[in-house]
C-alpha cells in the first residue's frame, strides 16, 4: 500500500520532501515509529539502530548529550542509521534569531551536515526558521523543521493561544513540515490536529504502551491513542532501547502505530 492510500488528503497536500520520504519509509516498514535515543555513548545508540532499524523510521537525538562525541564516531552513527534507511532528527529546539540558529547549525556538531530533521521553538518569530534553512541551503542539502506547537511536561507554558500562533508561523513557511504535538493527551492532540487541518504532519514525543512509568514531569500517552487523534510519527525513548528485547518492542510500537493509522 502506497502513501498516497494511506494517508490520503494529507498526502496530497504535504508539499515538503522531507514529510514524502517519512511517509514512504513508513509504509515500507510498516510503522510510525520515531526512537529516541537518549543514550549516553555513540556505541550504545549504534548497537539499538542495529537491533531496532527494520522496524523504526527516524532516529531522534540530543547530540549534546552524548558523552563520548568525536566526528569519526557520529559518521559511524549516520552511515548506521542510513543503512537501516532510518531518517535522523536533531532535536535540538532552536529558539534565538535567524542568525544565531543559521550558525548553531554548524559548529562543533554541524547539524547541518548530517540531520534531515530538527526542531525549534517559534517564540523568536520566523527568522528562526529562516536561519536553519539557510544552513541546509549553504551545503546544498534539503532539511525540514517541526516546531512546537504543544509539550507533553506538566506545566508547560505552550497553551492554545501559542499553539495558534505557531501553527500560523508553521503555515507560512516552505521550511516547515510539521509539528510537535502533545502525545500523553489525545484530546489536546485531536484540537491540534483540528487547527493544523491536513496541510502539515503532526509529530508526538510522551509516547509509551506503559503510561504510569513518566517521571520528573514526563506524562506518557498509548501510541494508539495519539495516532487516531492525529499523530503522524509516535516518538518513544526508553519504551523501546530500555526493553529487555529491544527489538520485540520497536516491533509492538510499530504494529500499534500502523494499525491505527489504517483505521483512522
Amino acid at each position: 500500500m502506497g502513501p498516497e492510500q494511506v494517508w490520503g488528503a494529507r498526502w496530497a497536500n504535504c508539499a515538503h520532501p522531507l514529510a514524502h520520504e517519512y511517509m514512504k519509509i513508513a509504509c515500507k516498514k510498516r510503522s510510525l515509529v520515531v526512537l529516541a535515543a537518549d543514550l549516553p555513548t555513540i556505541g550504545e545508540i549504534v548497537e539499538v539502530i542495529s537491533k531496532v532499524g527494520s522496524r523504526i523510521c527516524v532516529l531522534k537525538t540530543h547530540i549534546d548529550m552524548v558523552e563520548d562525541f568525536s566526528t569519526n564516531g557520529w559518521s559511524d552513527l549516520v552511515d548506521a542509521a542510513r543503512r537501516e534507511d532510518v531518517l535522523l532528527f536533531e532535536d535540538r529546539k532552536f529558539a534565538d534569531i535567524g542568525r544565531v540558529a543559521q550558525t548553531q547549525m554548524g559548529g562543533h556538531y554541524n547539524i547541518a551536515s548530517w540531520a534531515d530533521i530538527v526542531t525549534s521553538h517559534s517564540v523568536s518569530g520566523p527568522d528562526v526558521v529562516d536561519g536553519i534553512a539557510a544552513a541546509w541551503e549553504g551545503i546544498e542539502r534539503v532539511g525540514g523543521v517541526l516546531l512546537l506547537a504543544q509539550m507533553s511536561s506538566s506545566e508547560n507554558l505552550l497553551d492554545n493561544k501559542y499553539s495558534h500562533r505557531t501553527i500560523g508561523m508553521g503555515s507560512a513557511s516552505p521550511h516547515v513540515i510539521g509539528y510537535i504535538g502533545n502525545g500523553s493527551s489525545p484530546d489536546s492532540l485531536a484540537s491540534l490536529r483540528e487547527m493544523v487541518g491536513e496541510g502539515k504532519m503532526i509529530w508526538t514525543p510522551g509516547i509509551n504502551i506503559d503510561v504510569e512509568k513518566g517521571v520528573l514531569g514526563q506524562r506518557y500517552g498509548h501510541p494508539t491513542d495519539a495516532v487516531r487523534a492525529g499523530s503522524d510519527a509516535v516518538i518513544v525513548g526508553s519504551g523501546i532501547h530500555g526493553a529487555e528485547d529491544p527489538l520485540a518492542a520497536a516491533t509492538e510500537y510499530a504494529e500499534a502505530s500502523w494499525i491505527s493509522l489504517l483505521e483512522r
